[in-house]
């Protein structure tokens, strides 16, 4: 039997329109901030809020996104979500203070919120089953690269040319996102179920139940404990950096941390699929802790920019894995509930985080809070194992015996 093809229209097309989602969200997550102070004449606590109040609208709206994509359909979800998504970001030349921006930035996390789950429901419905974690390692790819062009290029165009360029950019990435995710049409197979059942989501009520996915709760929680983690990656680096003297070596780390992302992609995914989650996640915690112990007492390019290579390789690759198992808890039409679980417990995880972490780090210094977070992504083995892995293995057991049972009674 013949290896079943990944790389298909619809697939690059999901990928695109994920990739300029998520360049817009960067982009503007560096460069707003800055034109708050600048520009509108904000404080720092309004520019901190252009990044809080978006995430919390995405947060919000994902647990009802994944509904809809069950009852609306995928398709429907996605073009609706896009829609939103491409016009806040055509509206950005308009606001002129904080607060009318801050209302922009609720309306346009909607549209994010939306966006990003049905693309993580669709997309598990185009790469085939036997190269689930493969296909997944590719296509959260494009997060990875729109976190590196992204800010690079929010900073060059706003220096060089000034915001309404910037406004101007942001406004393409959204038609083009808009654009690639037109075409992309879910397989026949994937989108028809019976009347019955059809009737019976239409009917659903509004529950916890139905607004998230149990089974893919436990991997969802440990990948929430390491976003808190994440956070300060996204978020301090560059401040760190600035504070030890390295500020020039900070522009390359988020570079190195793609570059080892494309070099390993290719070999984690595969084994992802051949070997099973563990040969993959056990590793990869470990070299994630030590890319941040690095991190926490390099002073010098080196060990810097060494650290953003382990942390893209160990976290890199923990994130699209812990997604993966998260898709694969769930029963086909249920996949959208449990990407949107993920995302939303996983970015709960970060927008605690990211404000966590800028007060422990204006106490204790981020020298010391990247050194000791080391022994907290380590510890994260626990997590994993205790909330996840231990629970699968008991529950294969049961099955096992009581397929062993039900054979011998026969």
């Amino acid at each position: 039997m013949g290896k079943q093809k990944l790389w298909t229209r619809n697939f690059i097309n999901i990928s695109l329109s994920n990739f300029f989602v998520f360049i817009t969200f960067y982009y503007l997550l560096v460069s707003l901030p800055l034109y708050t102070i600048s520009d509108l004449g904000g404080n720092e606590l309004e520019a901190g809020l252009m990044v809080t109040v978006f995430l919390l609208s995405a947060i919000i709206i994902r647990p009802f996104a994944g509904q809809w994509l069950n009852t609306i359909g995928k398709r429907k979800t996605f073009l609706l979500s896009l829609v939103i998504f491409m016009i806040s970001s055509l509206l950005y030349f308009f606001p002129t203070t904080s607060y009318s921006v801050l209302l922009l930035r609720l309306f346009h996390g909607i549209g994010f919120g939306m966006a990003t789950t049905a693309a993580g429901g669709i997309v598990a419905d185009l790469i085939p089953d036997s190269r689930k974690g493969e296909g997944m390692g590719y296509f959260i790819m494009s997060n990875n690269l729109a976190m590196v062009i992204g800010p690079f290029l929010a900073l060059t165009v706003m220096n060089q040319y000034g915001m309404d360029a910037v406004f101007l950019l942001s406004a393409i990435c959204g038609i083009i996102a808009f654009i690639t995710g037109y075409f992309i049409k879910i397989p026949t197979a994937n989108i028809q179920k019976p009347a019955t059942e059809v009737r019976s989501e239409n009917k659903q009520k509004l529950s916890l139940h139905n607004l998230f996915e149990v089974p893919a709760l436990r991997i969802s929680i440990v990948g929430g404990l390491f976003g808190f983690i994440y956070s300060s990656i996204l978020s301090f680096v560059s401040v760190y950096a600035q504070e030890i003297g390295l500020i020039e070596a900070s522009s390359f780390f988020f570079v190195v941390y793609a570059a080892v992302l494309l070099i390993s992609r290719p070999f984690t995914g595969k084994w992802f699929d051949m070997y099973g989650p563990n040969v993959i996640i056990y590793p990869s915690i470990i070299l994630f802790a030590i890319g941040m112990l690095l991190l926490g007492i390099t002073n010098s390019s080196i060990l810097f920019l060494l650290a953003a290579a382990l942390i893209g390789l160990g976290w890199g690759t923990l994130f699209p894995s812990f997604q993966t198992i998260a898709i694969q808890a769930a029963s086909p039409s249920r996949r959208g509930t449990a990407t949107a679980t993920f995302l939303s417990i996983f970015d709960t995880g970060v927008g605690i985080g990211s404000s966590v972490v800028g007060m422990i780090g204006a106490k204790i210094g981020f020298s010391s809070f990247y050194f000791y977070s080391s022994f907290y992504v380590l510890f994260g083995i626990l997590f994993y194992y205790f909330i996840h892995d231990k629970i699968v293995k008991l529950s294969i057991k049961k099955t096992q015996s009581k397929s062993s049972g039900a054979s011998t009674s026969i």
